[in-house]
């Protein structure tokens, strides 16, 4: 197995674990300025680790 094959399934897995970690904060947002951030700020760190993760699966082709 490739070792970027393997760093975009790292980086897609954490990008999964951002995003359920959003929805969670999300889900128990009691109010305030400062958890509003928190939330946006792993949401879109989720959406970038996973896209990214993803399209460098897509891209690496086993030989």
């Amino acid at each position: 197995m490739n070792i970027k094959r393997i760093f975009g399934t790292l980086l897609t897995l954490l990008g999964i674990g951002g995003l359920i970690y959003a929805a969670v904060l999300f889900a128990s947002l009691s109010g305030g300025n400062h958890a509003i951030k928190e939330v946006i700020v792993y949401a879109v760190l989720g959406i970038i680790f996973f896209v990214s993760g993803i399209g460098l699966v897509k891209t690496v082709k086993d030989v």
